[in-house]
């Protein structure tokens, strides 16, 4: 594939490598002739000194032949002029990199539909999804969020109390925007069909937006919104300020710690229901004052990676039950995840790792991913991309011809990720995620690819 990238930062560089060493056709566009110099001679890849939001430049390097574009400069103004102008050039998949949340707030206006571009892609609202992966549902399925945290997917115990118990699936008056995917009994799991009759016990596997879910687990287990979660955040950073808004429900009580008193002042105007503490949390003084060592979560999202690995550190020794943190240096990742355990770290994440990984699912060349496994071998969770060349283009959900027992969880389009109803439509583009038993997945990648 022809692939053009904008920016030699540490994302640029780091995609510059790997795609590379796929033997994919790599043009770097760089602004800093020091920069330049020092790709030209570490990467195998074209690489053209300009500025990466010029029409000239991008005519220079190609746009309208490649196949992917990619703006990963650490400025948002450059990606999005830039990947905006070379869409307009012809250029195929364009992807650009952003950090400012205003650009994914559609509350006013789709920045993305308004730029043409294909995606856009924050790192700190990626590693806010990743971290609130436990924080929301401790016992959820291993599987990743869908989408970039649009659609969930979590495991819930039925309770006696349910009024669901007894029912069945076609009975059952859920929210259209969820989905039940899996149903285990004891050690037998079952894709369910409008005939699956829920028991008290069962372990149900859900898909949803987060929002939606989180709403729910009550019908599920009505005693599960009683569990109150302390999470206690270190640094106002952008990735707080994502995660707080993936937590905002009340079972969740929130406190950001941040020595900046403007910064301060900003978030308790912004988020009056979270607790805002003025204060240095590298001093084990204050760790103690906050009673940190009783908190259930301890996450520090601070820019700064030594004050967040010691405060980390501390946190552990205090007693927090889970301790998670941000690592932005990539000199510190290798390291820091072969001491994770001893240092009492339950996760660490990097805005660099969640945005590649974002970055080369989109630009695999494989038709389905496979996300996760049923456990005992009841099935398999797949990703499909749609083409142009599939014949189940432009049909309705509901006419699209299933193996048994095969469920539709999510349908990303180009702008959005939807739980998909019956009459939903299927297009060239876009990617459904599906659960279908192991046996079926050949006839199931026949029916659409």
């Amino acid at each position: 594939m022809k692939i053009v990238i904008v920016g030699a930062g540490e994302v640029g560089s780091y995609l510059c490598g790997m795609l590379s060493g796929h033997a994919h056709e790599v043009t770097l566009i760089e602004s800093e002739g020091e920069i330049v110099s020092l790709a030209d001679e570490q990467y195998d890849v074209r690489v053209l000194e300009g500025n990466g939001s010029s029409a000239e430049t991008l005519k220079k390097a190609e746009v309208e032949n490649c196949d992917f574009f990619l703006a990963m400069t650490s400025d948002d103004k450059t990606n999005l002029i830039s990947s905006s102008l070379a869409k307009a050039l012809g250029a195929g998949t364009t992807i650009a990199r952003i950090h400012d949340q205003t650009y994914t707030d559609n509350s006013y206006l789709n920045y993305q539909l308004h730029f043409g571009i294909d995606m856009l892609l924050n790192p700190e609202a990626l590693c806010a999804v990743e971290l609130a992966k436990t924080i929301r549902n401790p016992g959820r399925v291993a599987v990743e969020n869908f989408a970039r945290g649009q659609i969930e997917v979590q495991q819930v115990q039925l309770a006696k109390k349910s009024k669901l118990s007894g029912k069945t699936l076609a009975e059952l008056k859920l929210n259209p925007k969820m989905r039940i995917g899996a149903i285990q009994r004891a050690d037998k799991i079952e894709l369910p069909t409008g005939d699956s009759i829920l028991e008290a016990g069962d372990w149900v596997t859900l898909f949803g937006p987060p929002d939606v879910m989180m709403e729910s687990r009550v019908n599920f287990n009505p005693d599960s919104t009683a569990n109150i979660v302390r999470v206690v955040l270190f640094g106002g950073s952008e990735i707080s300020i994502a995660l707080v808004r993936l937590l905002a429900n009340p079972r969740f009580k929130i406190r950001i710690i941040d020595s900046d008193r403007e910064k301060c002042d900003f978030l308790a105007e912004k988020f009056p229901h979270v607790t805002v503490i003025n204060g240095d949390a590298t001093r084990l003084r204050l760790l103690e004052e906050e009673q940190i060592g009783s908190t259930d979560y301890f996450i520090a999202c601070t820019k700064n990676d030594e004050n967040n690995i010691m405060t980390g550190l501390q946190s552990s020794k205090l007693g927090a039950a889970h301790v998670q943190i941000v690592i932005n240096k990539t000199d510190y990742e290798e390291v820091l995840d072969r001491m994770k355990s001893t240092l009492g770290i339950e996760l660490s994440v990097s805005p660099r790792i969640a945005t590649v990984n974002e970055v080369m699912r989109y630009l695999s060349p494989a038709t389905y991913t496979e996300l996760a496994d049923l456990p005992n071998k009841a099935g398999k969770i797949l990703e499909i991309r749609i083409s142009g060349k599939s014949s189940q283009t432009g049909r309705l959900i509901k006419d699209i011809p299933l193996p048994s027992g095969t469920v539709f969880v999510a349908l990303l389009h180009k702008f959005q990720a939807v739980v998909p109803g019956a009459e939903d439509i299927i297009l060239e583009g876009d990617r459904v995620v599906v659960i279908t038993k192991e046996d079926d997945v050949k006839e199931l990648l026949n029916l659409f690819t």
